[in-house]
């Protein structure tokens, strides 16, 4: 039995982490933690666990609680942890972060993407990225485990395939993808209001969104030959992408739709050819389900689950491919993908706790 602090425990992405954890045989739950909601009853915030967790949310002295814990989870805004975080705090307790501050190893990029200069740039080189599916050996011995965005969780998985092999351009992607409004954090927003959100779809972020940065870094640093690459920077490719989010009126979701050109030597590639390539990256990723004969993934059928469902069809009219994706965004985009980090890095069974298939209607 290991104990495990969660921090920013009553935002979405951290009040689902308690969720999943409560049905988890070898974690008990020891710290709470919360800012702006430091104080209160938890159950008070989140009513689904009235009578089950009734603990009050606490402010969070990170030393203290590295201490008393195996592990901590940290779902807290962006630069939060960047700043407070030591080696020190690293050596006592597992991390895993569920922001970007440990993501991107160019520490010139969180200043371009997130507007601060990196208060922690030798710990951003420790840190390792924790998309279980591509780096799962360097997360079983990892102690700062950066936890992949959503937008990159679904995008590097429905696109890795083909570009590992070189049937796409790299030059070539254009992804377009849709996210339900949970993905902004449950902090009050005027855009983010039911009468603004309600009826209506729209694109934002163009060209810089903060996703844009991780989603290259990945292609570039996993899209060799070898479907086991390190997560070493050293062969880092240098990879640009066409990046537009969309938000649409409901609360959880992405939704993935990528192109990109065929290479010049794979123009003739048939819909059968590429099923098998989507078939072997699926092999022994448990969580990673693939559709075949480029089936569209739908949002329903992964919501609630730990599960991204992936595809690709041919377009051989144009000599292109159409990449596509679904996964829960606060799920496989955050909580769950925290847990099988924490699985893996403690020797859990992959799947524990993770099990659940989509809620449906």
């Amino acid at each position: 039995m290991i104990k495990v602090a969660i921090l920013g425990v009553s935002g979405y992405g951290g009040s689902e982490v308690l969720r999943i954890l409560n049905t988890h045989n070898d974690v008990t739950i020891n710290h709470f933690g919360a800012n702006t909601q430091a104080g209160i009853p938890i159950s008070q915030s989140l009513g689904q666990f009235y009578g089950i967790f009734n603990n009050i949310m606490q402010q969070s002295d990170l030393v203290e609680i590295a201490r008393e814990s195996d592990c901590i989870i940290t779902a807290t805004p962006h630069k939060f942890l960047a700043e407070i975080l030591t080696k020190e705090i690293v050596k006592q307790s597992v991390i895993i972060d569920l922001s970007a501050d440990f993501r991107l190893k160019n520490p010139k990029k969180y200043e371009e993407y997130y507007h601060f200069t990196h208060p922690n740039p030798e710990l951003l080189q420790d840190s390792v990225y924790g998309l279980c599916e591509i780096n799962k050996s360097a997360i079983t011995h990892a102690n700062l485990i950066a936890n992949p965005g959503c937008y990159p969780t679904c995008s590097t998985l429905c696109i890795l395939p083909l570009l590992q092999r070189g049937i796409i351009e790299d030059s070539s992607i254009i992804i377009d993808a849709k996210s339900g409004v949970s993905g902004a954090g449950r902090s009050a927003k005027l855009e983010n209001l039911f009468c603004e959100v309600h009826d209506n779809i729209k694109a934002y972020g163009l060209i810089k969104h903060r996703h844009v940065a991780e989603i290259e870094q990945n292609l570039g640093l996993f899209s060799q030959l070898q479907p086991h690459h390190s997560s070493s920077n050293k062969d880092y490719k240098d990879i640009h992408i066409t990046f537009t989010p969309h938000l649409i009126p409901m609360n959880r979701g992405i939704l993935v739709t990528a192109y990109a050109n065929l290479s010049a030597s794979y123009i003739n590639i048939t819909q059968a050819d590429i099923d098998s390539v989507y078939e072997e990256f699926c092999e022994n990723k448990i969580f990673v389900r693939h559709l075949k004969g480029g089936i569209a993934p739908q949002t329903r059928w992964v919501k609630g689950s730990n599960f991204v469902d992936i595809s690709a069809c041919l377009d051989s009219r144009n000599k292109r491919v159409i990449m596509m994706g679904a996964i829960d965004n606060l799920i496989k985009g955050a909580a769950g993908a925290a847990i099988q980090n924490l699985n893996l890095r403690f020797g859990f069974k992959e799947s524990q706790a993770l099990e659940d298939i989509a809620l449906f209607p």
